[in-house]
């Protein structure tokens, strides 16, 4: 080896101290959980019903799986489609004004906490959390599923979309402004069209993300395919909670693929 480079590999910056440290700090956390989970092993049935699961997934009931009507797959899975699309564009709407609101490139520090703080308070619920509460206000249904959709989007967008906007290129801006542009202007010609690419994408994420969640959201009533399929497993009736399991891979195969694709695209 080359004796310059020799030397300047012995004279690298050691990290080993650092290593350690943080393997000892991550042993001891990995210590410290194990305790707060409890383990009692698998119930007496419980591979008997992990069997009659994977037996559902290979023998559905295929009248289930392809019936068009409301107790049929491709209608809930349509019915999960436009939960997770109406609660992704009523959350897109009300991000924007909140995002620019809590930007503080856009408005002063005194005014931005304010948006960042009703973020924040919004993200500290999961949607299941907030699905049942709303079902308590809107009574089970699709509907409770999309408010619960639209206010979980909400915390994620407008957090996505204010590191977006405080990352723009302020001499755009600065030479509207210099060039006698008024606000309308700046934010027609300076700010939006930085803005639409990156807002694109994270509209179509958080609509692969609300998919998910809508299936989840059917388990507390809020509409989609969860609701049916935990009727079915109660039930024991494990050929139709097959073809429902069908039914969810291929959604949420097909809503990534698609997703990824487009924004690929955007990119």
């Amino acid at each position: 080896m080359n004796p310059t480079v020799q030397t300047v590999y012995d004279n690298r910056p050691k990290k080993y101290k650092r290593i350690i440290f943080i393997s000892l700090i991550v042993v001891g956390i990995t210590l410290l959980s194990v305790p707060y989970v409890d383990y009692n092993g698998i119930v007496e049935n419980g591979m008997d019903i992990v069997n009659s699961i994977l037996m559902g997934i290979l023998k559905p009931n295929w009248e289930v799986l392809f019936t068009l009507s409301k107790e049929g797959v491709p209608y809930l899975v349509f019915e999960t489609v436009a939960i997770a699309f109406l609660g992704t564009f009523v959350g897109l709407v009300l991000s924007i004004p909140i995002a620019f609101l809590s930007s503080e490139n856009i408005v002063s520090k005194k005014f931005s906490w304010i948006g960042t703080f009703v973020i924040t308070v919004i993200r500290t619920f999961p949607p299941f959390v907030y699905g049942l509460m709303l079902i308590r206000v809107s009574g089970p249904g699709a509907f409770t599923g999309v408010l619960t959709l639209a206010i979980t989007s909400i915390g994620m967008i407008s957090k996505m979309f204010v590191e977006v906007i405080e990352d723009l290129d302020q001499g755009i801006i600065e030479s509207l402004d210099a060039s006698g542009c008024n606000t309308i202007q700046k934010i027609r010609y300076g700010i939006i069209p930085q803005l639409m690419g990156n807002f694109a994408s994270i509209s179509i994420y958080r609509f692969e993300i609300n998919v998910k969640n809508a299936s989840i959201l059917g388990l507390v009533g809020a509409g989609g395919i969860g609701a049916p399929l935990l009727f079915a497993m109660s039930g024991f009736r494990w050929a139709d909670a097959g073809a429902l399991l069908w039914g969810l891979i291929i959604l949420v195969v097909v809503v990534e693929a698609l997703s990824s694709r487009i924004r690929s695209k955007l990119s």
